[in-house]
């Protein structure tokens, strides 16, 4: 019985593609559309755009100036390095000692420049928020390197080695519930 079985499938099979049931194609490529030409008038307003998006990018990153950008915790500097400077720098408007106060910070904000010996021979501008003075001072640090291996990348092998074109990862850890701070858990008492 079950050669029978076999038997029967096997003809019904022969039999439907004897029947001729036609089998589905696949439609034909057709040859894409040409575009209709272009009326003079469509021609001079894509120029008048094209002219505008140029000045825009020449206003934007002018001629003479190396922009970078450096983050440390929650602190986020926009640095800009001028080419041919007398050794000026300014963080949000102010002179850089007179916004941070302590020769310390502006140690760690020079440190890249420092490194290579480029401090009076470039201008630095940044602007920073966020953060405190510490993070912001290593912010403009690590901006202030990015923006020296765009002027010259023969800088990146000093720069790399004392860890300034690194972005320091840490930062501050959230707080859990039922803890006080992100680990401080409330005092316990055994008895």
């Amino acid at each position: 019985m079950a050669e029978e079985k076999t038997t029967i499938k096997k003809e019904k099979k022969v039999s439907k593609k004897e029947a001729g049931e036609k089998e589905l194609k696949k439609p034909k490529k057709s040859a894409p559309k040409k575009e209709a030409p272009k009326e003079p008038e469509e021609e001079k307003i894509e120029d008048a755009i094209q002219e505008e998006d140029a000045e825009k990018k020449e206003k934007l990153g002018r001629p003479g100036f190396l922009q970078a950008v450096g983050r440390r915790k929650s602190a986020i500097a926009r640095v800009r390095v001028l080419k041919n400077g007398s050794g000026k720098a300014t963080v949000n408007g102010k002179d850089i000692k007179e916004y941070f106060g302590s020769d310390f910070l502006v140690e760690i904000a020079f440190g890249a420049l420092n490194n290579v010996s480029q401090l009076k021979k470039l201008d630095v501008s940044a602007k920073v928020e966020g953060g405190g003075k510490k993070g912001q001072a290593e912010a403009i640090r690590l901006g202030t390197a990015r923006a020296l291996l765009e002027l010259n990348p023969v800088f990146r092998k000093n720069l790399r080695k004392v860890g300034y074109l690194t972005r320091d990862p840490r930062v501050k850890e959230r707080k859990k519930p039922g803890l006080k701070k992100a680990r401080r858990a409330p005092q316990w008492s055994k008895r």
